[in-house]
């Protein structure tokens, strides 16, 4: 994550103090986020053990980043609080840093992995279960906890070095996801028009293919706003990134990309709920338990 502490190329972390009502107003909405964040990630993890309808390679990634993001919501938005807020801040800024490197770094990268297992599912049909199996994704996983924590490790030695590595992974992975979810939506469209030719031909089904439409609209929308979150709350940090590196940032524009980054770590498990149908009804029924209890 950006580092506002005074050290390397990012501005002065007194300077973010001038403006008391900024810190004070970005840490409430932290720590507000931070409980939004494990407590859907927490429900999320209840709702993927109960449900076995998924396929268990696909339902590891999605722990994968339910996993980071719950740990964004308990370890890495209050110490990011307590950061700006306390006086305390050698142990808050070392520990920001490197969790902050290590989970969204992996989150960015399971959410990626998502989006080509979803992509895969549709174009490989029959051999998807033949290709993507547990093992490879766990091999998968490691890598990618693997990356996260060598970019933690870098950014104790070497904050530039590890700015242009961020920026690398982010451009690939958004650009991987951009890719995938618009062949997906090309993929869908092209079945829509099979299918309305089919209904055109004849309309003798009692109305089974328009039900059929209206899935392939609703799995669209519900992939275009997993796409759009990942955008809006990754490339504002990436931009920032890349301007800094030329000398040019200010204070609340990092106060705003870090939250914002933290704040895909509270959307994930709603737009994900969406996505999957029985996912969602277990956090349903999760959370009605809770209330009668």
């Amino acid at each position: 994550m950006p580092n506002i502490t005074g050290d390397g190329n990012f501005p002065l972390f007194h300077k973010v103090f001038s403006t008391p009502p900024e810190v004070l107003s970005f840490s409430a909405l932290n720590i507000f986020l931070s409980i939004t964040a494990s407590l859907g990630n927490a429900l999320i993890l209840i709702a993927l053990h109960k449900v076995s309808s998924i396929y268990p390679p696909t339902k590891l990634f999605f722990r994968c980043l339910a996993v980071t993001d719950l740990c964004v919501g308990l370890l890495v938005q209050p110490f990011y609080a307590t950061f700006l807020l306390s006086g305390i801040r050698e142990v808050s800024k070392n520990v920001v840093n490197i969790l902050s490197w290590i989970l969204c770094g992996v989150s960015l990268l399971t959410s990626t992995a998502i989006s080509v297992d979803r992509l895969l599912a549709l174009l490989l049909g029959l051999r998807y279960r033949h290709v993507v199996t547990l093992k490879r994704v766990r091999v998968v996983i490691i890598c990618f906890w693997v990356i996260g924590a060598s970019l933690g490790s870098i950014r104790w030695w070497r904050e530039d070095i590890t700015f242009m590595l961020a920026s690398i992974v982010l451009t690939l992975s958004l650009l991987t996801s951009i890719f995938c979810y618009t062949t997906i939506f090309f993929r869908l469209r092209h079945q829509q028009v099979q299918v309305q030719n089919h209904v055109l031909q004849g309309q003798a089904n009692g109305g089974g293919i328009p039900l059929n439409i209206a899935r392939f609209k609703k799995t669209v929308s519900s992939v275009l706003w997993v796409q759009l979150a990942l955008v809006v709350c990754y490339v504002p940090f990436g931009i920032l990134v890349v301007l800094n590196l030329n000398g040019i940032g200010s204070d609340v524009s990092l106060l705003v990309t870090n939250t914002l980054v933290f704040l895909n770590s509270s959307l994930n498990p709603i737009l994900y709920c969406w996505k999957i149908r029985e996912v969602k009804q277990v956090v349903k029924d999760t959370i009605r338990q809770l209330y009668c209890f």
